[in-house]
Order: C-alpha cells, then sequence, then structure tokens
C-alpha cells in the first residue's frame, strides 16, 4: 500500500457506525467453506468491520472446546491464508488490520510454517534474552510473509500454579523479573520488524485452575499481592510503552470493587486500573469474546460486544454477533466514548500500513539455525551432575523411550557414537517389564508427554506412570524429559540418578539431548518453575 493511499484512506470521514465497525475483529478462519468466505466478506464489505483474527479451522481449539470436531490437516494452510487475505482486503473499505495468535510462531495456528519453542522452555534461558528477540522477530517476519500485521503475544502471565489448564507452557515462568525480561525481548524483536503485539492475559492469568475457555476463572487475592506479582510485568511494560493490552476473562474481586466480574467487561479493572492508575493509553484489546468464560452467560446478540466495549475495550476480538453488535453501541454508546476508541485503532493502522508499505520478503524464515540455539541454552540438568551421567554412559545401559511415536532421534543419534541396546514404546501395553527390569541395573528413560496440558497427567496412562516410577525408583535410572516440565510432579524424580529437562520433542531439541549425554556440551538452563519435592 502507497502512502497515496494511507493518506486516501486516513483522511476519509466515516459515519459513526463505520466508526464502531472499526472497532470490531471477528474470527476469519483459514480452512473454511466457500459460503462461510462468502458471508464474512459481505460483513466486511456491508459494516466496514475494522480487522480480522485468523484462526485455523472451525474445528480446531479455538472454537472447538470440547474437541468433538476433527481438526482437518491441510499443508496448503499457508498459501490459503495469505489468498484469504488478499481476497478480504480487496473488498474492505478500509484496509483491515490483520491479527493471529503467534506465540511460539505460525505454527500455532498453521500446519507446515516455522515452530520455535513454547515460552516455557524459553523462560529456562538464562541470561541471554538477545535469543528471545530473535524469536520475537523471526515470527515477526513471518507473520509479515502472511499479511499479518498484529501478533497477539506475548503471553505475560506469571505461572504460579502447576494445574494451571489454559497458561502453564505459555508463559516464561513463575519469576516476575524474568517473565518481564523475555516478553520485552520478545516484544522488541517484533517491533524490529514493524509487527505489533499485546501483553496477555491482563489483570493476570497464572494463578488459575480453570480454563477461561470453558468457564470463569476466580482469582481471589489481595490487591496489594497482584500489585507486587502478577501486575508487575504488565506495570513495567506499559512503561516501556507496549502496542496494547488484551485483557482476559478473569474474575478478581480485588480489583473489580468486589464483584466477581470478568475483567474483559469491567470498568472498574479496565477504566480504573488499567487506564488511569496503571496509565495505559494504548489500544485494549478483549480476549476472544466467544470464549464460555463470558458468552454463556450473555446469550442476547449484541450485548457482551455493548459490555466489552463499555467496560473500555477498544478491539472487540472474536466477536461472533458485529452486526448486532455495532447497533447495541450506536444506540448505547456516548459521542466521545466512540471517538476515543476510534482514534486510537484508527491512529495505530495509519502506522502500521506506513510502517509495512516497505514490503517484506514473502518467504518464512528458517527455524533450524535459530532452535538449534535455543535447544542447547535452554537444556537444563534439574538432578544430577554431569560426572554421575559420563560415568553411566561408559557403563552398559538400557534404553527405555515411552511417546506415542517410535521415531525416538534422541536414540538414534547416540547409537551413533555408542551402540546400546533399546527400545520405545507406544503404548504401556506393550511392556513386558519381566523382559527388562530384572536384567539390566541401568535405564536411560527418554520421556515423550502424550499432551503439553497437564489434563489427564499430560495424557499419561496410569500404567505408564506406574512403570515409569517402578523404573526410577528400582534401577539406576538417567531420565531426559522433553515436554513440559510439570509432568515431575507426577514421578519420582527424586530416586533418578538424573533428570535432564529438554522441554520439546523437536528432532533438534532431541539431537542437542543426545549430544549432553554423550558429554558434548553442557547445559546451561534453568528450570523456569518449582515441582514438587
Amino acid at each position: 500500500m502507497s502512502k497515496t493511499s494511507i493518506q486516501k484512506w486516513g483522511s476519509t470521514p466515516l459515519s459513526q457506525a463505520e466508526k464502531i465497525a472499526q472497532l470490531f475483529m471477528p474470527a476469519a478462519f483459514i480452512n473454511d467453506s466457500e459460503v462461510e468466505i462468502q458471508k464474512l466478506e459481505k460483513l466486511i464489505k456491508e459494516h466496514a468491520i475494522g480487522g480480522l483474527c485468523f484462526f485455523h479451522s472451525r474445528a480446531s481449539a479455538a472454537t472447538n472446546y470440547e474437541g468433538k470436531k476433527e481438526v482437518i490437516y491441510n499443508k496448503r494452510s499457508f498459501d490459503t491464508l495469505k489468498g484469504l487475505i488478499d481476497r478480504y482486503q480487496k473488498i474492505a473499505k478500509y484496509p483491515l488490520l490483520i491479527a493471529i495468535d503467534a506465540e511460539w510462531g505460525l505454527a500455532m495456528r498453521i500446519e507446515d510454517t516455522p515452530q520455535y519453542p513454547y515460552a516455557i522452555t524459553l523462560g529456562a534461558i538464562q541470561d541471554n534474552n538477545d535469543l528471545i528477540y530473535e524469536v520475537g522477530r523471526n515470527i515477526a517476519q513471518d507473520c509479515k510473509a502472511a499479511g499479518i500485521h498484529w501478533n497477539l503475544a506475548p503471553v505475560t502471565d506469571i505461572n504460579n500454579n502447576p494445574d494451571n489448564p489454559v497458561i502453564g507452557y505459555r508463559s516464561f515462568g513463575e519469576n516476575k523479573d524474568s517473565v518481564l525480561q523475555k516478553a520485552l525481548a520478545f516484544i522488541k524483536g517484533s517491533q524490529s520488524e514493524g509487527v505489533l503485539t499485546s501483553i496477555k492475559h491482563f489483570p493476570g492469568h497464572g494463578d488459575t485452575a480453570v480454563d477461561s475457555h470453558l468457564g470463569l476463572p476466580l482469582i481471589d487475592k489481595s490487591k496489594q499481592e497482584l500489585l507486587e506479582n502478577e501486575l508487575y510485568p504488565f506495570q513495567k511494560l506499559i512503561d516501556e510503552g507496549v502496542d496494547s493490552v488484551m485483557v482476559g476473562h478473569l474474575s478478581i474481586p480485588a480489583l473489580a470493587n468486589g464483584k466477581r466480574i470478568s475483567s474483559s467487561i469491567s470498568k472498574d479493572i479496565i477504566k480504573g486500573l488499567l487506564r488511569e492508575e496503571m496509565g495505559f493509553d494504548g489500544i485494549i484489546i478483549s480476549d476472544a469474546l466467544n470464549m464460555h468464560a463470558v458468552s454463556k452467560n450473555y446469550t442476547k446478540k449484541g450485548e457482551l460486544e455493548w459490555l466489552a466495549f463499555d467496560a473500555g475495550n477498544d478491539v472487540l476480538c472474536f466477536a461472533e454477533h458485529p452486526k448486532e453488535g455495532i447497533e447495541t453501541i450506536l444506540k448505547n454508546a456516548a459521542p466521545h466514548q466512540i471517538e476515543e476508541s476510534f482514534e486510537r485503532i484508527w491512529e495505530l493502522k495509519k502506522k502500521v500500513f506506513a510502517v509495512q508499505e516497505m514490503g517484506s520478503n514473502s518467504e518464512l524464515e528458517d527455524s533450524n539455525e535459530l532452535n538449534i540455539k535455543l535447544a542447547k541454552q535452554s537444556l537444563t540438568l534439574f538432578k544430577g551432575t554431569r560426572t554421575k551421567i559420563s560415568k553411566f554412559k561408559k557403563e552398559s545401559f538400557l534404553g527405555i523411550g515411552i511417546s506415542r511415536s517410535t521415531d525416538n532421534s534422541f536414540f538414534k543419534t547416540i547409537h551413533k557414537s555408542k551402540p546400546f541396546d533399546s527400545r520405545t514404546f507406544s503404548k504401556a501395553d506393550w511392556m513386558d517389564s519381566s523382559e527388562f527390569m530384572e536384567t539390566e541395573k541401568n535405564i536411560l528413560l527418554a520421556l515423550f508427554p502424550p499432551q503439553i496440558k497437564p489434563v489427564n497427567k499430560f495424557g499419561f496412562t496410569e500404567k505408564e506412570l506406574q512403570i515409569v516410577n517402578r523404573l526410577i525408583t528400582t534401577k539406576n535410572t538417567v531420565l531426559y524429559l522433553f515436554g513440559n516440565p510439570y509432568v515431575l510432579n507426577h514421578i519420582d524424580y527424586e530416586n533418578a540418578s538424573a533428570v535432564v529437562m529438554v522441554y520439546q520433542d523437536f528432532e533438534l531439541f532431541q539431537n542437542v539431548a543426545a549430544e549432553h549425554f554423550l558429554s558434548k556440551i553442557k547445559a546451561k538452563g534453568k528450570l523456569p518453575i518449582s515441582v514438587k519435592k
């Protein structure tokens, strides 16, 4: 888009209804039917909708909370996305602001695109936030290649609840200063490429045991406690001048004048705390308004959109009823309310289109080199010593892998330097304990959790956990864990000779873990969260 066209649409007078429509960011689905695509085109054209937030499909996690629909794999999703963005932009009266959740890269929503480690993995990296900057920059470059202006990241929540079903691995950890510094590095990396970011989920979703996609979490802490911990990184990042803040669906009575109301529709929290007390004057965006924490309580079309706007949100993300929402806001809102939010989003759009008009590479970044660096810097020797592992390696040992996939690159890489007997089991029922437990005293255990989320003990069966714990307590076991470190809360890791956290199951991370076992590299990371003792 040229500067001439920016100036042209930037100076075009809008009606009140069009100004309100600029605040709406309904969902767009990459793998959608032609009928649904045309419905969205009609909405954009008739109502001058301001932006779109892209998701994989109507069967993906963003709408399919109960997981009853099958997600269809489409290796051409990235090309489809680019085509759709171009198609929607062409029919828009005013350029659309395009957003996506790309916390760990476009791979969060799109198949066969670069994936970087989860935030919890980056949280293990010590004194090397330049790497986090590179992650933010690379992801921003990929966003630009797709035509995306706004990455709704990073997560700025401090995860201090091991049972958190929705944040956990998406947080940099439990230390407020580490979360702050890593979030800031990610933001600056994104800013270097002219891509907007959003810190989330204000006022802090870390200490919850309820998934706000399904219900409304309650955080019963004092305001002072929240100011000292959960709100700390948000305040510091606001002071740094962040583009936007996303407000989560959380009930925090201490911040809402005692009311058990979702933060996302609370004037006390948005206008009072965030705007007045914390001094934020940028864009405030709601978390997805289709989430059951709020949507199931407001069934009248347009009501939730009005409540979210009236509470102080400038952008209404995943608004399910834009037409009725625009009408309700137009009917109820004071002119100055509309104008204030409109001016914020209009100025943001002019800014981002001016920066991104310069053009960018349409090719995706190669993530391999950076991922290798991240793997080496995050690898954590949580228990035991390098000497103990080196001594173990020189003796006879049996490799046991528990994974839903039998393609164990960790064992394969070690095999190239040191022959040893190994077996990888995709089902616990296939493990004949008498076959290996009685004959070998040394066990190299590679554990690949089936799930990254803690629900149902990360997907492990009770039998699998029993076998793991029996191995650890009866054998001389060295454990490499390729997944969420909170898994350690379910195993008797204290009885292991050594425990190494690898965090990711990427092939590159497995290869780096093998190098560590072979004493070729040192583990430099530190566990970013606490586990039981």
